[in-house]
């Protein structure tokens, strides 16, 4: 996707001990990293005033990480999360993370299934209504 399809980033610099002898990422650091936006996605979403602060509890079904170039030591990125899809229990976030800057320098996709539980039996429940409306609102600013 493009940058303009997102509404929210956020931009950090990588640390010397996330990178591997070659001065290049290691491949596990991505997920870190998606985990760092989707925690800043929500909490936007929360300081947009969007989010009654109801409790959601989710468990990651799964994660696919699409690696496309080298993240480098010292490097600043650009890490945004939206989130195209929304099941029954489950939602889809999507993160990209690309190099510092206005262009669209994609070094990664990474794709995160989420499942809604319920803490007391670790069991699927359906999403809440005021999650899918605090979402979409939220998404519906990229490019705005």
């Amino acid at each position: 996707m493009a940058r303009a399809d997102f509404a929210h980033h956020c931009r950090f610099r990588v640390r010397w001990g996330e990178v591997d002898p070659q001065a290049v990422v290691f491949n596990a650091r991505y997920l870190d990293y998606a985990d760092v936006a989707v925690t800043e996605y929500w909490r936007a979403i929360r300081a947009a005033g969007l989010w009654n602060d109801a409790p959601v509890e989710c468990h990651v079904a799964k994660a696919e990480v699409n690696f496309r170039k080298p993240i480098l030591a010292d490097e600043e990125i650009d890490v945004m999360a939206r989130t195209p899809r929304l099941g029954t229990t489950s939602m889809t976030t999507l993160v990209e993370i690309h190099g510092a800057g206005t262009g669209d320098d994609l070094r990664a996709s990474i794709e995160l299934v989420a499942v809604h539980i319920d803490l007391s039996d670790h069991r699927p429940r359906p999403l809440p209504d005021s999650v899918r409306t605090a979402l979409a609102a939220f998404d519906a600013r990229a490019g705005a």
